[in-house]
């Protein structure tokens, strides 16, 4: 073995390591607690979720000492290639997906698994966009170069989309602050802010957003019209044909392509409806079972109403009421403080590269980490809707902890070799 294949194992973050494997660990006591089976009390009975689990965490630590084997300059070179699979993959899907929640996300595999090609489709795209944006002749200021950046990011979220999972595609767009740390206008970041505003006053009060914004535009047009300064006039004649095609495509969106249980769940959110025993029993059992652990918890193993399955899906989107409940406040407040320390290290990771590839990628890592972490800890909580995104490397399932491993260790192996350099 070469000095070089050797020194690796002192270069490899190690805190990040021991975050990954305490939350690993976390995710497998949590949901052998959530739906433990006195029948099969064997923690490795595939019957169970937990024994499932335990597998999928022994071939994700066997692909993370895999990819540390690898040479750095072989992750970028195979960037387009992972992209393309995986967009086959998110094209196949709907082909020969299996249909689960009303959304045909899941390719069936032997031995009753499945895959998630969304999951796979996140450090792929991540990948690509960090290998594009840092060629030489790329600067995300001009249009050309944004339009592709873009695109990379758009086409998955459109082959998501048509599943239909909105979560998943959602999550695509959390990359636009990887295109901000490169040199994007924070307008654009203001922007995503007030169209996101816009999204919610539309749906909460119909078309007076649409009327209040003609009436302010209006009344600009003719304080413009006096000065005559047609520059002005047709950037607010820009400006409100963008507003009105928004309006009109959320309202079209909300009333035609949104299926009722989407929508009631927005619904309840914004205080529309109120349906505690229906479609809002999912939220409303789970902010009962964090409530209910207080400060301290109720204990591993003692949570009533993870017991007595009051809350669905709880080892998957709502694993978190399970934290609550069990660990209690301080639980909950030690699990998003390993978050909140993953996501620090990994920009502090990103900072310290010389390689503009290795940074662009951490940086994607950390945007898609934060924003499940964010909206999954939200809608268990009830302040977002219930989208259903999986809590990173604790929520049940294959896919999402390989997918999250595999992201996780090449942003390692790329900062192992930090001294390095790579090139797109």
């Amino acid at each position: 073995m070469s000095n070089q294949q050797r020194s690796f194992f002192f270069n490899v973050d190690w805190l990040l390591v021991l975050i990954y494997l305490a939350l690993c660990t976390i995710g497998v006591l949590c949901i052998h607690s959530a739906v433990f089976d006195p029948k099969n009390p064997n923690w490795f009975d595939l019957d169970t979720n937990y024994g499932k689990q335990l597998v999928f965490v022994i071939v994700a630590i066997t692909l993370a000492i895999f990819i540390l084997l690898l040479e750095s300059r072989f992750l970028s070179a195979l960037a387009p290639a992972m992209y393309v699979v995986t967009t086959i993959l998110l094209l196949l899907v709907l082909v020969v997906g299996r249909n689960v929640g009303g959304n045909q996300a899941w390719i069936p595999l032997p031995g009753g698994f499945r895959l998630q090609p969304s999951e796979f489709a996140k450090f792929s795209t991540c990948l690509l966009l960090a290998r594009y944006l840092s060629a030489t002749n790329v600067k995300i200021t001009e249009l050309r170069s944004f339009a592709t950046a873009a695109a990379i990011i758009f086409v998955p979220m459109l082959l998501i989309l048509l599943q239909p999972d909105a979560g998943s595609t959602l999550v695509f767009s959390s990359l636009l602050f990887v295109l901000y740390r490169e040199g994007l206008s924070p307008y654009f970041l203001i922007l995503e802010g007030l169209f996101i505003a816009l999204f919610v006053i539309t749906i909460k009060f119909g078309n007076l957003p649409f009327i209040i914004g003609a009436i302010v535009l209006v009344a600009i047009a003719i304080i413009l019209l006096f000065k005559r300064n047609r520059k002005l006039m047709v950037t607010m004649g820009i400006g409100a044909g963008i507003l009105i095609a928004f309006v009109l495509s959320v309202q079209f969106l909300y009333t035609k392509v949104l299926k009722p249980h989407q929508k009631v769940r927005i619904d309840i959110v914004l205080g529309i409806t109120n349906d505690p025993r229906g479609k809002g029993y999912n939220v409303n059992q789970s902010k009962i079972a964090i409530g209910s652990g207080k400060l301290w918890g109720k204990g591993y193993m003692h949570g009533t109403q993870t017991k007595y399955s009051f809350v669905p899906e709880q080892s998957t989107d709502f694993i978190f009421c399970t934290v609550g409940e069990e660990f209690g406040f301080a639980g909950s407040v030690v699990v998003l403080s390993l978050y909140l320390l993953l996501v620090l290290r990994i920009i502090h990771i990103a900072e310290r590269q010389r390689s503009p590839f290795s940074r662009i990628y951490a940086y994607g890592v950390a945007s898609i980490i934060f924003f499940h972490v964010v909206i999954n800890v939200g809608m268990t909580i009830g302040i977002v809707p219930s989208i259903g995104i999986p809590l990173p490397l604790i929520s049940y399932g294959g896919s999402s902890l390989i997918s999250f491993t595999i992201m996780l260790f090449i942003l390692i192996k790329l900062d192992s070799n930090r001294m390095g350099m790579i090139y797109a």
